[in-house]
C-alpha cells in the first residue's frame, strides 16, 4: 500500500512525522508524495494557535475528498488530536483513525488494527478540555528515533533532545498538550547524531520546546553546553545550532561554547515575547527587562559577530499603549538580526484566555504591522553592513531560471531565516557546488536575503 504524509506545524512535529514514516517503511509500505497515489493519508497536526488549528482542519477536509477514490484510510495524529480528541471524533467522521500524543507508544498497534482489520478503537476518555496536571508524554523509543526517515534533504536534520515543556507561560497550551519537559539521555542523542552523520548530514539543528532545560530532569542541571561539545566531536558534522533558548537558561558556559567552538553557529534564538515587566509578569515569564537587556549586552560583547533572533507577542491581554511603545523602542535599540512577531491568540484552557482587558484584533494587527515595518528596515540595514565581506555558504539549490545558486550562511536557519543567492555567471550547474560549502563575497542585499558571488 502507498502512504502519503502531510506534516503541519513546527520542526518538533516534523521529527514525529519522520519517525512515523520510518515505521511505515519498516513494515514495507511505500511512501509517496502525491495524495492521488496514496492508499493511506497521514496528517500530523498542530494545535498551538488559532491559525494553526484552522490550517489543520482545512487540510483534513481537503484530504477527505480523496476518500473513496483511491485513498482508503485517512489518519490524523498530533497536537490538535491530543487537545480536541472527542470533538474531532464527533465532527470529522471522514477520519478513520485519530492518534493522540499519549498514544504514540502504541502508534503502530493502532495503525495495524485499522489497516488489517478495519477496526478503529475510540477511547472513552474525554480530552478536549485542558487539565491542570498532566503526566509526561511517552516519547518514541530510541530505536524509533534511529529508524526515522529524514525528510529535510541531504544537508541538515533536526535533532530533538527533549519533549514537552514545564514553563507554564500563561498564553501557551504546549504543557497541557505535550506534558512537562522530559530530556532524552545524552548517549542516545549522540548515537542518533552519529547515524545522521553517517547518512551524510552536515548540519544538526538541536531542538526542544526550551533547549536550555535539557538535562535538568536527568542530571540536576542544564547540560546543553556539554551536549553541544559532544556533538561537535562527531566526524562529518560541520555545523551545529540550537533553537528556542529561553533567556533565563542561557549560562556563561553556553555563551562560551558558542563563542569558542567553531562548529557551533554564533547564533542565539532567544524567545523573549515582550520587554515590559508588566507584560512579562502577566505572561508568567521567568525573567525581566533588566535581565534580558544585560544578557543581550553580554552576548554581544563576548561574540561581536553573533546573530540574534527573537520572537515577540503583541496584543497580549492588558498590553497598554505604553507597554507596546516600550517594546517598539526596545526593538529599535536592540536591532535584532532576525525577529518574528505573533498576534496574541486566545487559547482554550490557558490562564491568559480568562484574563480581563483582551485586546481588539484591529489593535493587535496595527501593533504587529508597526513592529514588522521597523524590523524590515533594521534587517536591511544590518545586512547592508555585510556588503563586501566574505562568508561560507552551504549551497542547497539552484533557481528555476539557472541564474542563481541558493544557500545559507552559518547565521541562517532553514525555512525561517533569509537565503543567499549566488550569481551563476557561467550559467552552468557545477556538480561539485550543490550540497557543498562555498566561499562567497556579498555584493548586494534585499530586506532579508543576501546576493553574492563565488570566490
Amino acid at each position: 500500500m502507498n502512504v502519503g504524509f502531510i506534516s503541519l506545524g513546527c520542526s518538533k512535529n516534523l521529527i514525529d512525522t519522520e519517525v512515523a514514516i520510518g515505521k511505515f517503511k519498516e513494515h514495507n509500505f511505500t511512501i509517496v508524495n502525491d495524495e492521488e497515489k496514496a492508499d493511506i493519508i497521514v496528517i500530523n497536526t498542530c494545535g498551538f494557535i488559532e491559525s494553526a488549528k484552522e490550517e489543520a482542519i482545512n487540510t483534513i477536509l481537503e484530504m477527505s475528498d480523496y476518500k473513496n477514490k483511491r485513498c482508503k484510510y485517512l489518519i490524523v495524529m498530533g497536537c490538535l488530536v491530543q487537545r480536541y480528541y472527542e470533538d474531532l471524533i464527533k465532527s470529522l467522521p471522514e477520519v478513520d483513525l485519530f492518534i493522540k500524543l499519549d498514544e504514540y507508544d502504541k502508534l503502530w498497534d493502532k495503525i495495524e488494527d485499522l489497516v488489517k482489520r478495519d477496526i478503529v478503537e475510540k477511547s472513552k476518555t474525554k480530552t478536549s478540555k485542558l487539565i491542570t496536571k498532566i503526566p509526561p508524554m511517552p516519547m518514541f523509543s530510541e530505536e524509533e528515533f534511529l529508524n526515522r526517515t529524514v525528510t529535510t534533504g541531504k544537508n541538515y536534520a533536526y535533532l530533538k533532545i527533549g519533549e514537552g515543556c514545564s514553563n507554564r507561560c500563561t498564553y501557551c497550551a504546549i504543557p497541557y498538550i505535550r506534558g512537562p519537559f522530559v530530556s532524552r539521555k545524552k548517549e542516545e542523542i549522540i548515537e542518533e547524531a552519529k547515524k545522521l552523520a553517517a547518512k551524510g548530514i552536515k548540519e544538526l539543528i538541536v531542538i526542544a520546546q526550551d533547549t536550555t532545560k535539557y538535562g535538568i530532569d536527568l542530571y540536576g542541571e542544564s547540560k546543553l553546553a556539554q551536549l553541544l561539545e559532544e556533538l561537535s566531536k562527531i566526524e562529518g558534522i560541520k555545523w551545529i545550532r540550537f533553537l528556542y533558548a529561553y533567556p533565563e537558561g542561557i549560562t556563561d558556559e553556553l555563551i562560551d561554547v558558542v563563542a569558542n567552538n567553531p562548529k557551533v553557529a554564533k547564533y542565539f534564538d532567544i524567545p523573549i515575547q515582550h520587554i515590559s515587566n508588566n507584560l512579562l509578569k502577566r505572561m508568567n515569564r521567568r525573567t525581566n527587562k533588566e535581565d534580558i537587556v544585560n544578557l543581550i549586552d553580554k552576548i554581544n560583547k563576548k561574540i561581536p559577530d553573533v546573530v540574534l533572533r527573537t520572537s515577540l507577542i503583541v496584543g497580549f491581554p492588558g498590553e497598554t499603549k505604553e507597554d507596546f511603545d516600550e517594546l517598539l523602542d526596545f526593538v529599535k535599540n536592540t536591532r535584532f538580526d532576525k525577529l518574528g512577531v505573533f498576534e496574541y491568540s486566545k487559547e482554550d484552557g490557558t490562564p491568559a484566555a480568562k484574563m480581563q482587558d483582551q485586546i481588539h484584533w484591529k489593535t493587535k494587527r496595527t501593533r504587529y504591522n508597526k513592529i514588522m515595518e521597523e524590523q524590515q528596515r533594521i534587517s536591511k540595514e544590518n545586512l547592508e553592513k555585510k556588503i563586501g565581506k566574505t562568508c561560507i555558504v552551504l549551497v542547497e539549490d539552484i533557481s528555476f531560471d539557472n541564474k542563481y545558486y541558493v544557500g545559507r550562511t552559518f547565521g541562517d536557519v532553514p525555512d525561517i531565516d533569509g537565503l543567499v543567492y549566488i550569481q551563476n555567471d557561467n550559467k552552468k550547474q557545477e556538480k561539485d557546488v550543490l550540497d557543498n560549502f562555498a566561499k562567497c563575497k556579498i555584493t548586494d542585499v534585499n530586506s532579508y536575503d543576501l546576493i553574492a558571488k563565488f570566490i
